[in-house]
């Protein structure tokens, strides 16, 4: 019992300890967004503001359009976020349950573009864009949800095979076709997958860069861009504390995303993973 009871309270320490150091950065965003410019650049490091500037937080809101910006964002992401979601579960349904001639190396092909960087893309997809006609637009955000994500598919075909044959073989008895088994059987039981699939595609167009500075303009870019462009001074030098600020509001919507819907998020990873 105490070897134990021991154990777990290493546990809970490493975890505390991990939890400690990815707290970290966030931390010192904030305490950097509290600080005025000369303590920002003051050597030796000062870790803590003399006076908090919490100015710096309303200045961030007010110099740019913020919430403009912000809509942006979240118009993309969610777009994006529900389209990839009933995308990837739907291939995902079909390698797990469907039959086919070449189903297993065309799953194989499919996670192994997980390992191609998307840096080598790039240049390839801006050109083709280009040439649609759809850069400063929204639609290649469309495309890409429509044509699903290998992650998240690998996480759909691995929570739809383990759920019983019996239902499927029941609906097909009763006269439903794999569409309807899909939507009305397959769907309602993957709540925590379509959960934690919406969630992470979510996190993932809220945080990109790159894709926002490369096909959209200043005016309908994201808020990720216009933090790293827009908080200068006069003489076009950057304001580190407001930009900081900023940055800090930026990360707090997804952090409540995640505090709330996080054991969805487990159990969902759990279930994935666990073959019936």
């Amino acid at each position: 019992m105490t070897r134990r009871t021991d154990r777990a309270g290493g546990t809970y320490l490493l975890l505390m300890t991990l939890a400690v150091l990815f707290a970290g950065p966030f931390v010192w965003l904030v305490l950097g967004a509290l600080k005025k410019q000369s303590e920002w650049v003051a050597i030796p490091i000062h870790f803590l503001p003399e006076a908090p500037q919490w100015s710096n937080f309303t200045e961030a809101f007010t110099r740019i359009n913020f919430l403009a910006y912000t809509g942006n964002s979240l118009f993309l992401s969610a777009t994006y976020a529900v389209l990839v979601t009933f995308s990837s579960a739907a291939v995902g349904f079909g390698f797990a349950r469907l039959k086919g001639p070449g189903k297993r190396p065309l799953f194989v092909v499919l996670l192994s573009t997980m390992m191609l960087p998307s840096i080598l893309t790039l240049i390839p997809t801006y050109v083709l864009y280009a040439r649609l006609g759809l850069v400063n637009t929204y639609w290649p955000w469309v495309l890409w949800g429509l044509a699903a994500s290998p992650y998240l598919v690998f996480l759909f075909r691995q929570f739809f095979a383990a759920i019983p044959k019996d239902l499927e073989d029941a609906a097909i008895i009763d006269g439903c076709g794999y569409g309807r088994i899909f939507v009305r059987i397959f769907l309602p039981l993957s709540r925590p997958v379509l959960l934690t699939s919406f969630l992470l595609s979510f996190t993932w167009i809220w945080g990109d860069y790159l894709a926002p500075a490369l096909l959209l303009d200043i005016d309908h870019t994201t808020l990720s861009v216009a933090i790293t462009q827009a908080y200068r001074d006069p003489h076009g030098n950057y304001i580190p504390t407001v930009q900081a600020a900023a940055a800090a509001l930026y990360v707090v919507p997804v952090m409540l995303i995640f505090f709330f819907t996080q054991r969805y998020f487990v159990r969902s990873v759990v279930m994935s993973g666990v073959k019936g």
